[in-house]
């Protein structure tokens, strides 16, 4: 396979192949407020070196983050950002030792019951102080993201608890893990990985990323809030039963 534009074993095809889907999952992670990240992160692990699968989706989902935090930021709660931005920064600093002893498939699990019963009984994605409550979020998502790259699905319930409305969900939760991103960028230069060989792919995918973006804002401009909550309620349920069904399948308790 020819390397387009000097990306390492990325042909033409795969090159724009990457980049409709950094525009159809961007769009999705609008509409529907959640699975974007998660979707993309699924197709590019179908195609790219597990080595440089977390880096370049970090960079991709940055930019998605930033553009859609751009367009939208007048819907953004501004008074989650702070409390966030602590929690993760502190989930950041102290690394993930605990985490990496732990089996991937017993995380999975965890983090799937965790993400149906926030979704089902949304009152407990309201418990405690908003400010504390956002902390601790941040914390978890940045201390999980670097192994597992999409955590959007995890900070969704709750951002969807605390959102008066559709565009402010969709809105805030692109500014939230925009930061997660930074953070877990800092994470990769401090382990010394380079990722230079891939800028064309990730600026590719940043532009067409962000055309979902707005394309995502338009319809849900144009869809209703009852409609959103709804969507985004199955997506989370399907989403939760798919990380349950891989950490079981991971644990081979279906033989």
């Amino acid at each position: 396979m020819a390397d387009f534009l000097g990306v390492p074993d990325t042909g033409a095809l795969l090159f724009f192949g990457l980049s409709f889907a950094s525009f159809a999952t961007a769009f999705i992670g609008v509409f529907t407020g959640t699975a974007g990240g998660l979707i993309l992160l699924a197709l590019m692990a179908m195609v790219m070196p597990p080595a440089a699968l977390v880096p370049v989706h970090t960079v991709v989902q940055l930019g998605a983050g930033v553009t859609r935090t751009m367009i939208m930021w007048r819907w953004v709660m501004r008074a989650t950002l702070l409390p966030f931005i602590v929690g993760a920064a502190i989930g950041a600093g102290l690394g993930a030792k605990a985490f990496v002893s732990m089996p991937t498939s017993a995380t999975m699990g965890i983090l799937g019951i965790f993400i149906l019963i926030v979704t089902w009984l949304p009152k407990l994605g309201r418990m405690g102080a908003q400010s504390s409550r956002f902390a601790a979020v941040g914390f978890v998502a940045t201390f999980v993201g670097v192994f597992v790259s999409a955590t959007g699905t995890l900070v969704a319930p709750f951002v969807a608890s605390a959102a008066p409305d559709r565009r402010n969900h969709a809105a805030t939760l692109g500014a939230l893990m925009s930061f997660v991103h930074i953070l877990k960028m800092a994470a990769f230069a401090m382990i010394g990985f380079a990722i230079t060989a891939y800028i064309p792919l990730m600026a590719a995918m940043i532009v067409t990323g962000a055309a979902g973006n707005w394309l995502g804002e338009v319809a849900l401009n144009h869809t209703s809030e009852q409609r959103f909550r709804l969507i985004l309620q199955v997506g989370l349920t399907v989403l939760a039963l798919k990380l349950l069904y891989d950490a079981i399948r991971q644990s081979g308790w279906l033989g």
